[in-house]
């Protein structure tokens, strides 16, 4: 991946993550970076196979065209929605961007700061799902973890 720009976008197929994705394709990403979708899945317990390979490291970079493909997306337990691949794929024709993605099993906010050193990421984009106070408190927030752990600048789009 040369030395062009890594931006990441963590996606869950929520609308928040798509605001997310839309607003780092037209605030951040410009021509020749790598635009890098990030999906966390819950942890599985896998008796042998790809994905028994995958926990530790995370899925290889899969490129637009083979996350494009409900078959091919299924090994991973991913189903992209109409409106992400929408986005992914006008950003890599009109930005010429190359947009792939990366699936990871376990705890969102670990694996993003993760992901940010194993990829490495120039920098990572995150939505918020807009909790209130309360909830956060009790459920914790992903983006607050984000925001204070990785080792990369981290914006935050509010839903």
């Amino acid at each position: 991946m040369g030395g062009e720009r890594r931006i990441g976008v963590a996606i869950d197929f929520s609308d928040g993550s798509r605001k997310a994705l839309k607003w780092a394709v037209e605030n951040v990403v410009r021509n020749g970076d790598h635009l890098i979708l990030i999906t966390i899945r819950p942890e599985v317990v896998c008796e042998g196979g790809e994905r028994q390979l995958w926990e530790a490291t995370g899925s290889p970079l899969i490129p637009l065209v083979q996350f494009s493909d409900p078959a091919i997306m299924k090994k991973y337990d991913v189903k992209p929605d109409p409106a992400t691949l929408d986005i992914a794929s006008t950003a890599a024709r009109q930005k010429e961007v190359d947009v792939l993605m990366k699936v990871y099993w376990g705890d969102p906010g670990e694996k993003l700061c993760e992901a940010v050193g194993s990829i490495p990421l120039t920098c990572l984009v995150v939505g918020n799902r807009g909790l209130g106070m309360l909830k956060r408190v009790v459920m914790g927030s992903v983006s607050n973890h984000i925001v204070h752990n990785a080792a990369c600048p981290v914006t935050v789009v509010k839903h």
